[in-house]
This record gives C-alpha cells, structure tokens and sequence, in this order.
C-alpha cells in the first residue's frame, strides 16, 4: 500500500541560525475511482482506509444506500513502467440489482484535496437528497461530552502528530466515545472514511451518533453526514451559510467553534443539553 509519510530534507531558519535536518511529510496522491471499469472521479488523497474512503463517497453522492451495495472493490494495476501496482486505481462493481449510475454525469475530473465539492454541475446536483430522516432522532449530546471531544480528537490523531499536516474526522457517541478515527490531507476524504468504516461495520443510518471533525464545517460535509443519517455534525471551526441551511432544514444539528467549554449551536439545539 501506498505510504502515509514521507521524509525530506529542508533548511531550519530560525533568527540568525539556519541548520539543514530532516522532515516528516504527510503524503498526497491521486485516487482514480472507477465504476465497473468506468472512470467515476479522481482525487487527491493520503493513502490508507482507501476502501473505506471509497464506500463512503458513493454513498455521500447517493450512488448507493449502504455498504451491502457494494458488491467487491479492488485495485488496479497502476501505470508503472516496471508494472508495479501503485495502489492508485480502484474498481468498484455494484451488487447486483443496484441502478448503476449516468457515469457520464458525474464529476469524472480531478478534484483537490481541499475541496469536494467545486466539481458539482449545477447547484441542484449539490442538493443531494438523503435516504434518511434524521429529524427525528433523540439523541442528546451534553455541553461537557462535546467540550472533551477536540482534545481527545487530537490525542488520537497519530500521523497529525508527526506531520501537522492532516484533517480529522471521527464518529462519536453521547457518551464520548470515539468509535472510528480517521485522518487525510482532504476533510471530506476524512468523513468518506469514517462514513465507509461505520457503513460496513454498523450499516445506515448511523442514528444516535454524531460526527466530529477537525476542520470548518462546510456543506459538503453537513451533507455527507445527512447521506449516513448522523443526526449531529460538530466542527472545531466555523461552519458555512450553506451548511446552516442544510442542517436548519433537514433537522440536523450543527455545532461550530467547539473549543474547550465554548461552541455555537448554529442548527438543532434541542439536542445539546447543558449540564
């Protein structure tokens, strides 16, 4: 498989004092995803959970409802000239019975890794309605299980630590617990991950969970969460107009600027509940 981080030398300036010594890099490579042989989109990602990364944005773009869809993902062979897989190709063939999508349609270019969403047609396309209703959901996460969960994130953040280079995402319950930690160079390569590791471990919806991440919290993102039915999205930064939107009308909460003790509650309040 393809390697995480990588080492380079650079020159260290510090005031007067300039010493060479080595870095640690967190690695960015191209994903090819391909639909039954078919060119669906590439991105640009750090190695690791590909499968997982995979699962989750088909179902993020409606393509499938779950993970029993799937029906195998494999690698490719990568464009080598000595025929050595890159692990940069995946395949995925569909279960049976499920509607293949209008590949053509799709957003079958390269997107960056700070963005998932530009890619998008039309505005309407964005838009993509979720199978699940979230409104409904009671679950309640309390002011002191939110104010903890940043810092355990953190913790948990192994290759963040090396690099200071990556997003994080994590699947969290009222409880605080972290049941799957995630990070890529991409935040919504972060939530794909989480998204595809709960799917095939849980199964959709992911009712009475909620989901954390590192990073602001943009549309892309609040919609992802809505497409796996996660009822609470909660981001240590700011969260866009459009993600307000989404979330105030699906039903969602959503929580922005969780630092320690403080956050705003931008959508959804009934399910923060103070101690």
């Amino acid at each position: 498989m393809g390697r995480v981080t990588t080492r380079v030398r650079v020159r260290r300036i510090s005031g007067s004092v300039a010493r060479d010594r080595m870095d640690t890099l967190v690695v960015e490579e191209p994903l090819e995803m391909r639909l039954g042989g078919q060119v669906l989109t590439v991105t640009m990602r750090t190695p690791g959970h590909d499968f997982e990364m995979v699962t989750g944005f088909l179902i993020g773009e409606g393509v499938i409802a779950d993970a029993s869809d799937i029906h195998s993902l494999r690698y490719c062979a990568g464009a080598t000239e000595d025929g050595v897989n890159t692990y940069n190709v995946i395949d995925v063939v569909l279960a049976p019975g499920v509607p293949e999508p209008n590949v053509a349609a799709a957003r079958n270019f390269t997107t960056t890794s700070s963005c998932g969403v530009c890619g998008k047609t039309s505005l309407e396309a964005v838009r993509t309605k979720s199978r699940f209703v979230v409104a409904d959901d009671g679950v309640c996460f309390s002011t002191a299980v939110l104010s903890a969960l940043p810092d355990r994130l953190r913790e948990a953040q192994k290759v963040f630590a090396r690099t200071g280079g990556l997003h994080a995402a994590a699947l969290v319950t009222p409880g605080g617990e972290l049941l799957c930690v995630r990070e890529d160079i991409g935040r919504h390569n972060a939530v794909d991950k989480v998204i595809g590791y709960a799917a095939g471990r849980y199964g959709l919806p992911l009712r009475g969970m909620g989901l954390l991440v590192s990073s602001r919290a943009s549309f892309e993102l609040t919609q992802k969460a809505l497409m796996a039915g996660i009822p609470v999205l909660a981001a240590v930064s700011a969260p866009s107009s459009l993600a307000v939107e989404l979330a105030d009308q699906s039903g969602m909460t959503l929580i922005g600027f969780l630092r320690g003790p403080s956050m705003n509650v931008y959508a959804g309040g009934h399910r923060v509940v103070e101690d």
